[in-house]
């Protein structure tokens, strides 16, 4: 694919192919951004994972970059008040079920109690393809909507393999110190290796790539991350 002036001229201030550490990665993505907007930082880590295999959870990064999300909560009873009160930004059972079936799609974030799983469970189709439908390993099934709603509000991000076992998550913006972004992917590279498979075998990382959002991936030594 031909690549503009621009981005050409990056890559010669990134030089000759070599890896680095996180902390040079996130400075040198700053160094070599371009673009008129604030670019994303990108983290992209290639596993080894059979097809029946996945990693999946959430984290929350100790530097905050991002909008905060609107959140919608499907709950009943006393569920509602909490959830207001938690800032929720939508609250509602059987009515916003209903609304998101004839294509509502206000909301960043879906968040239910387990007694409204039946029902929210028919959005499968509607939410599932978009990675929005709540589930118990990302915590967005639960009842404890206050401390979900806490956690989510401080920035609780998901992360997951695609079907190539790549894990691709932002972890900053370039705007941002470089220290906190590379603290960022050092989190996220953690709780990456903490979901490794028991039944995993081999190397379970194969690579790792830090790219701003216009930007060249820039290769990381992750050996340095572990040690």
């Amino acid at each position: 694919m031909k690549r503009g002036k621009k981005y050409q001229e990056a890559i010669k201030k990134v030089g000759a192919p070599r890896q680095y550490t996180l902390e040079e990665a996130a400075s040198l993505s700053k160094a070599v951004a371009y673009a008129k907007f604030d670019e994303t930082v990108e983290l992209h880590v290639n596993l080894t994972l059979k097809k029946s295999q996945s990693v999946r959870d959430t984290v929350v990064f100790p530097h905050q970059f991002q909008a905060e999300k609107k959140i919608l909560v499907f709950c009943k009873g006393d569920k509602v008040q909490e959830a207001k009160d938690a800032g929720a930004t939508y609250v509602g059972d059987v009515d916003l079920v209903e609304k998101v079936k004839g294509g509502w799609m206000d909301f960043d974030i879906a968040v239910a109690t387990p007694d409204m799983m039946k029902e929210v469970g028919k959005l499968g189709p509607i939410l599932g393809r978009r990675g929005l439908m709540p589930n118990p390993k990302t915590r967005t099934v639960t009842m404890d909507i206050k401390g979900a709603l806490a956690e989510l509000k401080m920035g609780r991000t998901e992360f997951r393999s695609d079907k190539t076992g790549v894990v691709h998550i932002a972890v900053g913006k370039v705007s941002m110190d470089p220290a906190f972004v590379a603290e960022n992917a050092k989190v996220i590279y953690t709780e990456i290796q903490k979901k490794r498979p028991v039944d995993a075998k081999g190397d379970y990382v194969q690579s790792v790539f830090l790219a701003s959002t216009m930007g060249p991936g820039l290769q990381i030594d992750f050996k340095t991350i572990e040690a």
